[in-house]
């Protein structure tokens, strides 16, 4: 039996780039307060405290006093990003796989990424008010770990908070609330029976070891890339009008590099901003 056949085997080789495993959408931007597109160097969000409640007429014909309406500005610094990546002119002939456009998806998986760090660093951060000053997440608004993973309690407090708070879905203008979860997260929350045993939706979590969606009043979205201090993880719940975001400009290209022998650049270049508008609407809970 000839066994020279072997010697004309051909390969097929791969006619395209796949892109590795990745978070490609940005998961916060429609559960925020999205103030479209910005011009400027910054924008703004203008905030009335609650009044006291009307106080009682003891006087008749007496002289009006007015109540304080205390106006305060928030304002959100835009802040400019751009990354670019290079396919050399020569290499171009010698690979079946044209790259420019997978490059390019992946930089709009990375732009997207970026979006979503922006506004989780601008829910759990300092806002800035408009005199400068910076305002920290106040206590009363942080669950610390108190060595232990995410559990039932700490979700149950959240819950507390939104709702004291008069920031959920029970309000007379009702808030959408939001919690970012990650799969730490996900571990502790599928191995708590005290989660998962007394609802219906047990099974249904149970079997697809999915918790996103509409699950105990917030809408679950996946996300990794929480804050990490010492082993302290924290995660973030919100409440959508709590968070203003805005975009400058985003803008890809792909164009020949005259000065660079010709080279294929493809770039991503974008300018957003984020910032705390409510601290009552943000809920951060610290895990280990």
């Amino acid at each position: 039996m000839p066994q020279s056949i072997t010697q004309a085997f051909v390969q097929q080789f791969d006619t395209s780039i796949r892109l590795q495993a990745q978070q490609r959408r940005a998961r916060f931007e429609s559960r925020i307060t999205d103030r479209g597109n910005i011009t400027g160097e910054s924008f703004t969000a203008n905030r009335l405290d609650v009044l006291a409640d009307t106080p009682e007429n003891t006087t008749r014909h007496g002289d009006t006093v007015w109540s304080d309406a205390n106006h305060t500005t928030r304002v959100a610094l835009m802040r400019d990003f751009y990354q670019a990546l290079p396919v050399d002119r020569a290499d171009e002939p010698k690979v079946l796989a044209n790259p420019t456009g997978s490059y390019m998806d992946s930089l709009n998986a990375a732009w997207n990424r970026r979006k979503d760090s922006i506004i989780y660093a601008a829910g759990i951060g300092n806002a800035q008010a408009k005199d400068g000053s910076l305002i920290a997440l106040p206590s009363s608004q942080i669950i610390l770990n108190g060595g232990t993973g995410f559990t039932k309690a700490k979700l149950i407090t959240a819950k507390k908070l939104f709702r004291a708070n008069e920031a959920d879905e029970q309000a007379d203008i009702p808030e959408e609330l939001n919690i970012a979860f990650t799969s730490d997260m996900l571990e502790d929350i599928l191995s708590d029976t005290t989660l998962t045993s007394a609802d219906f939706l047990a099974v249904k979590m149970l079997q697809e070891g999915n918790v996103a969606g509409k699950w105990m009043g917030f809408n679950w979205v996946p996300y990794e890339k929480i804050q990490n201090t010492a082993g302290v993880l924290r995660t973030m719940a919100w409440a959508k009008s709590a968070i203003h975001f805005g975009t400058g400009f985003f803008e890809g290209r792909a164009q020949r590099r005259g000065d660079k022998k010709d080279t294929m650049q493809v770039s991503a270049a974008g300018s957003v901003g984020a910032v705390r508008v409510w601290e009552y609407g943000v809920v951060a809970i610290d895990f280990v």
